[in-house]
């Protein structure tokens, strides 16, 4: 709990040092400096878990949602193998995300299966790191046995300044063919269409209820401009929090930002913790009950 509100954090990034490349730590750096999350590592560049649920704890954060990545041409492989420590640790509060990328796994369903085999709360795709569209008919398999799990996805929509990035692939609008398709299929739109595409998000979000928008690597107080095309009011009743950490000035700072912004107490609540309840499948009861305690 942060300030008497459950709090979610569905977008942080928990991978070991050695499989990443240099621009990731240079990243983290540069936007995560204002906090130690180099001191939640050990030596071999392996998260510890006890520091790294103090951590979370000390942020106020209920669940954080931890993801991995397949993107060999940009940030490289984070397996969701290298999650299970984390999560085993404390299973309340961290919960895996699944990614799958359709120029590696194949059938691309099966591989999605064995992920979700980890207790996967959702899907990550990464068009712009793994350079594919979010619409490719090879992901039709995938997104159908989410839609039959319950299980909602996960869309990098925004710009990314990692070597190997192929940006054309962050605009969110080809994901309005796939909802044709299928139909009431969740989709998150990871960082808000940032760039050139938050007021595609922002239609998308608006018009869609089974479309939402999450907060990573947005900084709150620059939501205003980012969507000032938009009613605030109404489009923040389908935000979700999200940090991008380790690369986020911090978690409990950037919440209370969101609660900074003049929206009403009901909208805020949803933000932060709510609006992430209703639509990741079995974080509710966690989340909702503000006692996280590590294992």
């Amino acid at each position: 709990m942060l300030d008497g509100r459950p709090l979610v954090d569905a977008h942080v990034h928990t991978a070991r040092l050695p499989t990443l490349p240099p621009a990731w730590r240079q990243w983290a750096e540069e936007f995560g400096s204002a906090h130690p999350w180099q001191e939640l590592y050990d030596d071999s560049g392996a998260l510890v878990p006890d520091r790294v649920d103090a951590y979370f704890e000390a942020e106020g954060v209920d669940v954080a949602l931890l993801l991995c990545e397949y993107s060999p041409r940009t940030t490289g492989y984070q397996p969701i193998e290298d999650l299970v420590p984390l999560v085993k640790h404390n299973p309340r509060r961290f919960k895996p995300v699944a990614n799958v990328n359709p120029h590696l796994h194949y059938p691309i369903d099966a591989e999605l299966e064995r992920q979700l085999g980890f207790g996967a709360v959702a899907l990550k795709l990464h068009p712009v790191h793994g350079g594919f569209s979010v619409a490719d008919p090879e992901l039709y398999p995938a997104y159908a046995l989410c839609r039959d799990a319950g299980v909602p996805v996960v869309v990098h929509c925004g710009t990314s300044s990692f070597p190997g990035s192929a940006n054309r692939y962050a605009d969110p609008t080809p994901i309005d063919d796939v909802l044709r398709l299928f139909p009431g299929l969740p989709f998150v739109l990871a960082h808000g269409g940032r760039g050139w595409w938050y007021d595609a998000a922002a239609f998308l979000a608006l018009s869609r209820e089974e479309v939402w928008i999450e907060l990573s690597g947005l900084p709150p107080r620059r939501l205003p401009e980012y969507y000032a095309r938009h009613d605030l009011k109404r489009l923040a009743r389908k935000f979700v929090f999200g940090t991008d950490w380790p690369g986020v000035p911090g978690i409990a700072p950037n919440a209370r930002a969101i609660a900074g912004l003049g929206l009403d107490e009901e909208t805020v609540s949803l933000v932060l913790g709510g609006n992430a309840m209703r639509v990741y499948r079995g974080i509710a009861d966690d989340a909702g009950s503000g006692q996280v305690t590590g294992g």
